[in-house]
């Protein structure tokens, strides 16, 4: 017996007024796996995203976590059920060090009396990101190091790292090298296949960058006009392909090889 998909969306509708941002999508990612999802501005994948992370509702469909109904009335409630969202903006405090941002909004208080007056346990949350972030091979400075003063790429890593401590079911990563250099890309990428292939966690990755995608990607999924018109494992597409998918070029409801029936 197959095991079910991690996350399956299923015929999800959502309409502001009269525009149909999404229009029955269906979408199904599997354990361990890196699940890319293309499509031009206005496919649809923003607001999919946000259906996800539980900060908006579809109007029509059925979304399953492992096998499960679920209905995601806030951000809370996704976080709860294991689903995190790295934006482009990362969400980071500049001010606060790698470990005080892993633990934003989560942080640990020291046990006892101290902790009944609310001191934190900063020794232990910075210990804690630093063995993440090694987990992860990050390479950032120390997770004592404030956030403000780390590159693009060693900022990206802490928010992975935040992502894959709380993150145990899916990680949704919005164009995570869209700033960065050949570097610090590869660094990225390197991190997303340590969260598949070390800690067994899967990811949602959204990205405009096409060799990003070959060069991590299990399996692709295409949105158009918010609908989805492809979904194929990787090594069963082209660039070519994928472009004439996300532009048009290949019809609506043709049938593709590897789409989930």
């Amino acid at each position: 017996m197959n095991e079910a998909p991690v996350l399956a969306v299923k015929g999800v509708r959502r309409s502001f007024g009269h525009v149909e941002a999404l229009r029955g999508v269906d979408l199904d990612i599997n354990k361990a796996e890196i699940h890319a999802l293309l499509g031009d501005n206005g496919a649809g994948k923003s607001t999919l995203i946000r259906i996800l992370a539980g900060v908006d509702q579809p109007n029509a469909g059925v979304i399953e976590l492992h096998g499960h109904e679920v209905h995601f009335r806030n951000a809370r409630q996704a976080q709860a059920a294991g689903i995190e969202t790295v934006y482009q903006d990362l969400a980071l405090a500049g001010s606060l060090t790698a470990g005080e941002n892993i633990y934003l909004g989560r942080e640990i208080i020291r046990p006892g009396v101290l902790g009944k007056l609310g001191f934190l346990d900063r020794a232990r949350m910075r210990n804690e990101a630093a063995a993440r972030l090694a987990s992860l091979g990050a390479k950032v400075p120390s997770a004592k190091a404030e956030v403000e003063v780390m590159s693009g790429g060693q900022r990206q890593a802490v928010a992975v790292a935040r992502a894959a401590l709380w993150g145990t079911t899916l990680i949704m990563m919005d164009e995570p090298t869209a700033a960065l250099g050949v570097a610090q890309t590869a660094q990225v990428l390197e991190l997303m296949r340590r969260v598949r292939d070390e800690h067994g966690i899967s990811v949602l990755l959204i990205s405009h960058n096409l060799p990003d995608v070959f060069a991590v990607a299990d399996r692709v999924t295409v949105l158009r006009m918010g609908e989805r018109v492809l979904t194929a494992p990787i090594d069963q597409v082209t660039t070519t392909s994928l472009i004439e998918a996300m532009t048009g070029a290949l019809k609506m409801g043709q049938p593709q090889k590897g789409e989930a029936q």
